[in-house]
């Protein structure tokens, strides 16, 4: 059973590599879109430190100098393994114990509106990843989720805090999950966060998540809530990497 698949007592058979050489950063800035990572791209003076490489090729690591510190930021792949390993894997090209997250999620309640900042409290674990970091359980704790909510109050961010459906299977969110996670008191549903919390609670790294509401599964039937082309009010908006810059210097004070 993927339940019983956590095991703390015997060898890791493919270790990640720490790199000791690797450059210094205050925080590593992680996002999935490659318009955002564009975006830092023509409005920074990115450095490329290095890469991860995997079967789909090499990811850049790349850092910048934002007021007196050093950032770090790459686009991760989409899904809780490939999101995971590339963290890991990142502590080969830079050396950092903090990572700030952010992407699109569907929304489970009708009330939220698309575009708003959702904090994540909780993340429900129907992925296979998270089973391998931390013993077998219904949620995993986003442990910092009261920090980032601080800073988005000190920043007079809007924002809503709330439970998340962290699931392997986009074209499996069946309506009868719906109703579970919602009956829960879930407000998201995404790909990555119980994975990466797990794993991040294991390497002792600290996780800054938020989430960008987007797509609504609280309809008859499924509603994209954007017009072709749009990037504001989505993940691919720079407006939320502008806010992940602001909380990697908030947390980096």
């Amino acid at each position: 059973m993927i339940t019983d698949s956590f095991d703390p007592n015997t060898e890791e058979i493919m270790k990640i590599w720490k790199n000791e050489e690797a450059v210094q950063v205050d925080a590593c800035i992680v996002t999935f879109s490659n318009e955002i990572l564009q975006y830092v791209l023509d409005t920074e003076e990115c450095k490329q430190e290095g890469n991860i490489y995997s079967t789909n090729g090499a990811t850049p690591i790349y850092s910048f100098k934002y007021e007196d510190r050093l950032f770090a930021i790459y686009m991760s792949p989409v899904g809780a393994p490939g999101s995971t390993a590339d963290m890991e894997d990142s502590l080969s090209v830079i050396k950092t114990g903090k990572y700030i997250v952010f992407g699109g999620s569907g929304c489970l309640n009708k009330e939220i509106a698309r575009g708003r900042v959702m904090v994540p409290t909780e993340a429900y674990r129907d992925e296979g990843t998270s089973y391998h970091y931390a013993p077998a359980s219904d949620y995993i704790t986003v442990k910092n989720a009261d920090k980032v909510a601080e800073f988005m109050e000190q920043a007079g961010l809007p924002y809503i805090k709330g439970k998340t459906w962290t699931t392997d299977a986009v074209h499996r969110e069946t309506r009868g999950n719906f109703e579970k996670r919602k009956n829960e008191g879930c407000i998201s549903v995404e790909m990555e966060c119980a994975a990466l919390q797990a794993m991040c609670d294991m390497r002792e790294l600290e996780l800054y998540y938020f989430l960008t509401c987007g797509d609504l599964l609280d309809a008859p039937k499924w509603d994209e809530r954007k017009s072709k082309g749009q990037k504001k009010d989505t993940q691919h908006d720079p407006g939320h990497f502008d806010i992940a810059l602001e909380l990697a210097r908030y947390i980096t004070e």
